[in-house]
């Protein structure tokens, strides 16, 4: 009895992580609106975070700081490569190249992950599970970026900040686990919004922010706003922080694999891609993979 309680239990987190993932892979479609319509990346990130930011005061507790300073300076490490830094990058990344070319890289965060946290802890050791799912996924993740054509555009600084933001994440990833073992999960993310927030402002010194009121109250831009800082951030982050403290870092990020998949789907309503068989396929090897990957 306990241990089909458990069972369904972590179901439960399984079809939250799937849930996030889902949201955050629209994420790139609504950010690459939001740059065409005339907003930069980090003025993007500066405005989802404030929202976000806002919006969990009302639920986090009200304690200020950590427990010790050397907790505090990790909160801030958080901060860095779990907001300013990634989504600086991955902003960035789309302005330089294509959508599916982002997803594409970031979704090799899950193997960044599981390799820093094997060299971090030498007694996680990974199956053949992991590597059997883990190369299914990628094979589907290519499938499904090249949609067919086996084409991709190609744009080195874009992607190569695709893999930086892709490897913040997994940093991020593994210090969010240390500090949700230390802290409750609402108090780690309210810290990971304000801290984002104040690792950002530097960069507005040497690229200042245009604040365009105009702009903002577009209905386009201000409903991708909300969705990014609502959905996007404060309800998926704090879920990702409770999946990530409940099913662990490795099966929680292998779920990255789907961004591909539900951002080439959402591309295709917003603008009207045409799916191929072999998109499909892809998405059906995305999710073997997983399942494989998460296996033991």
């Amino acid at each position: 009895m306990i241990g089909k309680s458990l069972s369904n239990s972590r179901l439960g987190f399984h079809i939250l992580a799937a849930f996030t993932v889902l949201v955050w892979g629209t994420t790139f479609v609504s950010t690459k609106l939001l740059i065409v319509g005339g907003l930069s990346p980090a003025a993007i990130f500066l405005y989802r975070f404030i929202i976000a930011y806002i919006g969990i005061c009302f639920f986090a507790p009200r304690r200020l700081w950590a427990s010790t300073w050397k907790d505090e300076v990790l909160f801030v490490l958080l901060g860095l490569t779990g907001g300013s830094l990634y989504f600086l990058s991955e902003n960035s990344a789309l302005s330089y190249t294509l959508a599916s070319n982002v997803a594409l890289i970031i979704s090799t965060t899950p193997i960044l992950t599981a390799l820093i946290n094997r060299l971090c802890y030498p007694d996680n050791k990974l199956n053949r599970f992991f590597a059997i799912g883990s190369f299914m996924a990628l094979a589907g993740v290519a499938m499904v970026v090249f949609n067919g054509s086996f084409i991709m555009q190609m744009n080195p600084l874009g992607d190569l900040l695709t893999l930086f933001a892709a490897l913040m994440w997994a940093l991020y990833s593994l210090l969010v686990k240390r500090m949700n073992d230390r802290y409750p999960v609402l108090f780690v993310t309210r810290k990971v919004f304000f801290y984002g927030l104040l690792t950002i402002l530097p960069y507005f010194l040497v690229q200042p922010l245009h604040f365009d009121i105009d702009i903002l109250l577009q209905p386009i831009i201000l409903s991708n706003l909300l969705f990014l800082a609502i959905l996007g951030s404060l309800i998926c982050y704090t879920i990702w922080n409770f999946v990530i403290e409940r099913l662990g870092i490795v099966t929680a990020t292998n779920y990255i694999y789907f961004i591909p998949a539900v951002t080439l789907f959402t591309s295709a309503i917003v603008i009207d891609e045409h799916i191929t068989w072999v998109a499909l396929l892809g998405a059906v090897m995305i999710i073997s993979g997983v399942y494989f990957a998460s296996k033991r």
